[in-house]
């Protein structure tokens, strides 16, 4: 039958313990073996891929620079530079800063098997149906997420840096960042952006276990889009254009999540009907 639970015996809570702790094991071993890698490749990942957004020639400033000229609107993403020098003022900063990034891209890269591995932990209480749905679980919460890191690594990560570095309090103060903050901000923003885009797949899982239901959702939509505005408001020059392609893959994503938790609130409603 489609409902039947795995036919074996059930799990006590020591075995649940003793698969738990195999998961953050196995995790935590495939995330260090990413760290290591991005150590390897560490001056790569600064010079080209870290350090990117502080250069004025940065794809997001040259396309928000093109649309501005096109659109006669705001000029301040039309930049050669961004005015602020990192420095380092830690004896051991720039050894720490380079393992800690390194084992947070880790985390990034190997974030697939890191699913599969909660995958495996969870399945033993799903029913056969929903067990087969493994690879898409996987594949589609993957893209989400990668998704997420890219949004926030080619939007609102330069978006935020250009606006950060051109407030200024007075002429008097000049922006010396200390490479901790910097990096901070980097991990912060792709991997929180990461998580934001895994609304869907989140909303799927409150919906199913009735934590979240679409007209909830639906109610508080007009806030949720308050709330996108603000943070598109914040981190773009003042004009809708810029304002709208960061607020666009935010409301997709919830209106996705609407749809979700409606299709899933139908399913339990079908399922308690008989």
């Amino acid at each position: 039958m489609a409902k039947n639970k795995k036919t074996s015996g059930e799990m006590s809570f020591l075995d649940h313990l003793e698969e738990l702790r195999w998961l953050l094991v196995r995790s935590t071993v495939a995330i260090l073996i990413g760290g290591i890698v991005a150590f390897i490749f560490s001056g790569f990942i600064f010079d080209h891929i870290i350090f990117a957004p502080k250069s004025g020639n940065f794809i997001t400033y040259r396309f928000f620079c093109d649309l501005a000229n096109k659109y006669d609107l705001d000029k301040s993403f039309c930049v050669t530079d961004i005015p602020f020098d990192l420095i380092n003022r830690d004896m051991e900063g720039q050894i720490n800063t380079d393992i800690w990034t390194s084992i947070t891209a880790g985390f990034i890269g190997v974030f697939p098997y890191i699913l599969y591995q909660i995958w495996k932990f969870i399945s033993p209480a799903l029913y056969d149906r929903e067990r087969k749905l493994a690879v898409w679980f996987i594949i589609s919460t993957s893209i989400l997420f990668f998704l997420g890191v890219l949004f926030g690594y080619y939007l609102i990560l330069p978006l935020s840096i250009n606006f950060l570095a051109n407030y200024h309090l007075s002429d008097l103060v000049e922006n010396n960042i200390d490479i901790g903050s910097y990096i901070s901000m980097v991990k912060t923003t792709v991997i929180a952006c990461g998580l934001v885009f895994e609304m869907p797949i989140i909303i799927y899982f409150l919906a199913k276990v009735g934590l979240v239901t679409a007209s909830f959702l639906r109610k508080y939509r007009r806030y949720a889009y308050v709330l996108m505005l603000i943070i598109a408001a914040v981190v773009t020059p003042p004009d809708v254009i810029s304002q709208t392609i960061v607020t666009i893959p935010l409301v997709i994503l919830y209106e996705a999540s609407i749809l979700i938790a409606a299709r899933m609130n139908k399913q339990k409603t079908e399922e308690a009907n008989g």
